[in-house]
């Protein structure tokens, strides 16, 4: 109960302090990991901009929607056309839906850190019992699950229209759990070099450039030379090999050689002729590199701010 206490002062006026009895905690202490689960949560749930305003909902909501409505419509000219197999492979879905993945990235990924940092609030998770380690796990953790929601959820729709329209059980199981592998491989990394990139700025409007210019030049670029190579030597000037090695300088591309070299995908590189095994080893290894890295440049990154 709050206790009033007259003060008298020098004019003859009167100053009352209020006591409002504040109390120690004595409840449960849950810790860190419940602080990380928390922090989890409530990222990935801002990625699609639950928890927030409508406005905040509009971007991920409408990505998501173009994610799974040409799924849908492949589905129904399937069933109504009676098709012996999808027009698209599982795991050539993402590579052709690259574009809108990008934006995703690039919308979520500054959302995520970037207002952090330019309100100053990291700081104030590292006081609590939370630490480095935890915030960036947390964060890594809440984007790539986002994106996993965004790139496997086409390929839920594809798998149960393929049964729907009848198509063979274990051939459409096999390439759905090809395509699972695949998008969750592409979350991975592009959560991590998406994070890396917002993390290096407070303003999220540099942020969304950033992220846009390094995934959509990136591929832009590595395609236009391996179109050039591939032209070369369709004219005997150049040699095909030099194609699978261009495509380690993209993202996306990296992707694609994997699945390509490994889940039997079929390649989007020109000539639809993607990286050997030995090559492919190489692509895997480089992947899981630069995951491995942007792990690391998120911990060195918030080691400093966090002082």
């Amino acid at each position: 109960m709050a206790v009033e206490q007259p003060v008298a002062t020098k004019s003859g006026d009167q100053t009352r302090i209020h006591n409002i009895g504040y109390r120690t905690y004595d409840g449960p202490r849950l810790g860190r990991s419940y602080a990380t689960r928390s922090l989890y949560s409530q990222s990935l749930r801002g990625a699609y901009g639950l928890g927030r305003s409508v406005k905040s909902k509009v971007l991920p909501m409408l990505l998501f929607v173009v994610m799974c409505v040409p799924a849908a419509i492949m589905v129904a000219v399937a069933v109504a056309t009676k098709a012996s197999d999808l027009p698209v492979d599982y795991t050539r879905y993402a590579i052709v839906m690259q574009a809108v993945i990008s934006l995703y990235v690039a919308s979520q990924a500054p959302q995520s850190v970037s207002r952090d940092l330019r309100f100053k609030t990291v700081p104030l998770y590292f006081s609590r019992p939370i630490e480095t380690a935890d915030y960036v796990r947390a964060k890594f953790a809440a984007l790539a699950s986002a994106l996993f929601l965004l790139t496997a959820a086409p390929l839920l729709v594809l798998y149960v229209g393929a049964l729907l329209a009848k198509l063979d059980f274990a051939d459409q199981t096999k390439g759905f759990a090809q395509g699972l592998v695949s998008v969750a491989l592409l979350s991975l990394l592009f959560a991590g070099i998406g994070l890396v990139i917002a993390s290096f700025t407070p303003r999220r409007g540099f942020g969304i450039a950033a992220v846009i210019a390094v995934l959509t030049i990136s591929y832009g670029s590595v395609s236009t030379l391996q179109a050039i190579a591939d032209a070369q030597s369709l004219d005997g000037g150049g040699s095909s090999g030099a194609i699978a090695w261009i495509g380690l300088f993209s993202p996306i591309t990296l992707i694609d050689g994997v699945q390509s070299a490994f889940l039997g995908a079929s390649s989007a590189f020109p000539g639809g002729v993607g990286p050997s095994n030995g090559e492919g080893v190489v692509y895997v290894l480089l992947t899981l590199g630069l995951i491995a890295a942007s792990y690391g440049l998120l911990m060195r990154r918030y080691r400093k701010v966090g002082l």
